[in-house]
């Protein structure tokens, strides 16, 4: 059976990408998830009822996903500043949607050319492509996930400013773009661990994946 090492490589960094990807994007499209935290976070002390909180993330979530031209925030006011970032954000959003569907379909491209050519990926060291993306993404991500939890606020911090650079506009002042105040830094450190717990669980069943694959060929 012929193999080859480049597929191989192109496997893990498409798995890589879609596990990555994927799990970033359950929080964006899983809104029941904010809905959640409305009660415990206290958010409806702000003067608003939760219909109308929920509402206001509908309608923000709803631009930054590409679903509205224009931004709002139900009820809420804000202001032009506040508006360019939550732009900013579309476009990360935006773009990683558009990485998911590219690995996903790329990936299934990949599998049936294999199935045609006959063409197997090369096992670096006995392993298949899954488990170099799993043992690769599950290393790094516990890596930068601990450091994280030693102090999320300045993970916070060096998020944004790696992610919007040479910018500030997401520094919020409450009383120009009252939406902040609905969208506590608990609920993204709650999203941070949502996204490392989905990651870790895929990488989880990419080796156990590849350990039974190779135990039932062995």
């Amino acid at each position: 059976m012929k193999t080859s090492k480049l597929l191989s490589l192109v496997l893990s960094l498409l798995t890589a990408l879609a596990v990555v990807t994927g799990s970033i994007a359950v929080p964006l499209l899983c809104r029941p998830f904010y809905y959640a935290h409305i009660g415990p976070m206290g958010l409806e002390g702000y003067g608003l009822p939760r219909e109308e909180i929920e509402r206001a993330y509908d309608e923000m979530m709803d631009f930054c996903l590409g679903r509205r031209e224009a931004f709002s925030a139900g009820a809420l006011s804000f202001s032009p500043s506040g508006a360019d970032h939550f732009a900013d954000v579309r476009g990360l959003f935006l773009l990683d949607l558009r990485v998911l569907k590219a690995a996903l379909v790329l990936l299934l491209a990949a599998l049936v050319v294999c199935r045609m050519t006959g063409v197997r990926p090369y096992p670096f060291l006995g392993r298949g492509p899954g488990f170099w993306a799993a043992a690769g993404l599950g290393t790094s991500f516990l890596l930068v996930g601990g450091l994280a939890a030693l102090d999320f606020d300045r993970a916070f911090v060096i998020f944004h400013s790696l992610f919007f650079p040479g910018k500030d506009n997401w520094i919020f002042d409450w009383r120009a773009d009252p939406i902040i105040l609905f969208l506590p830094q608990d609920f993204f450190r709650n999203c941070a661990l949502l996204i490392l717990g989905l990651l870790l669980l895929w990488c989880g069943a990419l080796i156990a994946a590849d350990l039974w694959a190779r135990k039932k060929r062995g």
